[in-house]
C-alpha cells in the first residue's frame, strides 16, 4: 500500500461513512483514557453499541499522570496560533460537561475557578512574561497584567520581590483522576462496555474497512474502530504501516507535596518560568510537574528529574521545603510530529483516530468527545477539526521524473 493510497481512503472516508448501514454502530475504542471513555460515552447516550478496550486499568495512563489544568490561555506559545480555537472552545465546553459528567456519574470533579498565575521570578523572565502577555493579548484572550506585589496579594506565599506576574481568570483546573473515574461510571450507565487489562493486538481489515478487533479475550466485530490508545496508538497492530499514527511517547516526571487542606499554601495554579507548574488540590495536595523528555517508555524516576522539579517550585514558593512529599510518578504524554491532536479519518474505512493531545488532553476532553463522537455518528467532520486530521502527516504521492528522451 502506498501513501497517495492511505491518503486517497482518508479523503474518501467521509463517504464511505455516510453509505454504512444504519445507526447503531457497533463501535470499539481502543484505550480508556479520558479521551476514549469520554467518546464513549457520548456514543452510549446516542444509542450506539460501544465497546471500549485498555491494556491495562480503566483511567491509569496520561489520564492519571496529568495535572488537569485546563489552561487554553497562558499555555499559548508562538507557532500554536493553529490551535488555540480548538483549546478555547473546549475551554468553553468545560463548566456545562463538567456539571453533566458530576450528575450522570455521582463524582465529584474537583472543578476549580481561581484561574491561573504565570509568575516571572526575575527581570529577565518578566521581559518574557512581557513578552508572551503581548502575544497572547493579540488574540483576545482574558489576562491581567500583575505586579509583584499584586500577584502577592493573591498568593502571599509567592518569593517576595518577584517583579511581575500575569492573571488568568478562565484558565482552571479539573481532578484529573476522578475525570477518568467519573467517565468510566458514565459511559458504563449509557450502556458502553468496559473490559479492563484487555489488550488489543490488532485491528482486523475486510473489504477495505475495518471488520473488528483482535484482543486478549477474542475476536470483537465492529463497523467503526476509534484509536484512542494515546502514546501506546503506534503499537496496535494489522494495520498498514502508512496508516499508523505518528504519535510517541513524551516522558514527564511528577510528584505531589502534602499541605494543610485547611490552610493551603495556593489557591490559583502557578505557571512557573522553566515551565513548570503548581496545582493546588482540595486535598492538600500540591501537584508538581512536569518535565518534558524523549526517553521513549522509560518509565524511571530520576535524581535530575525530581530535583529540576523541586528546585523551580522551590524558587517560586520558598514555603514548599516544610511539605512532605506525598507521591512521585511518570506519565506518558502521546505526542505527534507537530504536538498538536490527530482527530478524525485514520486511511482506512471505518477507522477513527483520536489521539496525540500531547499535554492537552484533559483540556481538549468535551470538544474531542462531542467532534468524533458526531463524526462516528453522522460521517461528517466539522470544519474546525480539518486542520487536525491526521491525513497531515501523509506525504503526497512522489511525480514520476521524465524519463531521458520522453516526449514532454
Amino acid at each position: 500500500m502506498n501513501l497517495a493510497g492511505c491518503a486517497r481512503r482518508r479523503e474518501s472516508e467521509i463517504t464511505a461513512f455516510q453509505r454504512s448501514s444504519p445507526l447503531p454502530h457497533r463501535a470499539v475504542i481502543i484505550g480508556a483514557g479520558v479521551i476514549g471513555l469520554s467518546i464513549a460515552w457520548r456514543l452510549a447516550q446516542q444509542g450506539c453499541a460501544v465497546t471500549v478496550y485498555d491494556r491495562g486499568t480503566a483511567g491509569r495512563g496520561a489520564s492519571w499522570a496529568a495535572a488537569g489544568m485546563l489552561a487554553a490561555a497562558v499555555e499559548t506559545e508562538p507557532g500554536e496560533e493553529g490551535l488555540l480555537e480548538l483549546t478555547l472552545e473546549s475551554q468553553r465546553l468545560w463548566p456545562g460537561f463538567a456539571r453533566e459528567l458530576e450528575a450522570v456519574s455521582g463524582i465529584a470533579l474537583g472543578y476549580r475557578t481561581e484561574g491561573t498565575i504565570a509568575v516571572a521570578l526575575t527581570h529577565d523572565d518578566a521581559e518574557q512574561l512581557r513578552h508572551n502577555f503581548e502575544f497572547q493579548r493579540r488574540f483576545g484572550l482574558d489576562l491581567e497584567w500583575l505586579s509583584g506585589a499584586a500577584a502577592r496579594q493573591r498568593e502571599p506565599h509567592l518569593r517576595p520581590g518577584i517583579p511581575a506576574a500575569v492573571l488568568s481568570p478562565r484558565d482552571h483546573q479539573v481532578e484529573n483522576r476522578a475525570l477518568a473515574a467519573a467517565l468510566a461510571v458514565a459511559a458504563q450507565r449509557a450502556g458502553a462496555a468496559l473490559y479492563e487489562g484487555c489488550a488489543v493486538y490488532e485491528v482486523e481489515i475486510a473489504g477495505g474497512g475495518v471488520s473488528g478487533v483482535v484482543t486478549a479475550a477474542g475476536r470483537r466485530e465492529a463497523d467503526v474502530v476509534v484509536l484512542a490508545a494515546g502514546a501506546w496508538s503506534r503499537e496496535i497492530g494489522g494495520l498498514p504501516a502508512d496508516c499508523v499514527p505518528p504519535v510517541r511517547p513524551i516522558k514527564g516526571q511528577m510528584l505531589a507535596l502534602r499541605m494543610d487542606p485547611a490552610a493551603p499554601l495556593l489557591r490559583h495554579v502557578v505557571w512557573l518560568p522553566n515551565g513548570g507548574y503548581l496545582v493546588p488540590r482540595r486535598d492538600g495536595r500540591l501537584i508538581v510537574g512536569g518535565t518534558v523528555e524523549e526517553r521513549g517508555f522509560d518509565d524511571s524516576l530520576t535524581a535530575g528529574g525530581l530535583l529540576a522539579l523541586l528546585d523551580g517550585a522551590w524558587r517560586a514558593v520558598p514555603t514548599i521545603e516544610d511539605l512532605p512529599v506525598a507521591e512521585t510518578w511518570v506519565g506518558f504524554r502521546p505526542g505527534s510530529r507537530d504536538d498538536a491532536p490527530m482527530l478524525g479519518p485514520g486511511g482506512i474505512d471505518g477507522l477513527v483516530v483520536a489521539t496525540g493531545h500531547h499535554r492537552n488532553g484533559i483540556l481538549l476532553t468535551p470538544v474531542t468527545a462531542q467532534t468524533i463522537s458526531r463524526y462516528v455518528l453522522t460521517g461528517r467532520l466539522p470544519d474546525g477539526l480539518h486542520p487536525f486530521s491526521p491525513a497531515r502527516f501523509v506525504a503526497p504521492a512522489p511525480v514520476a521524473a521524465a524519463l531521458p528522451g520522453a516526449a514532454q
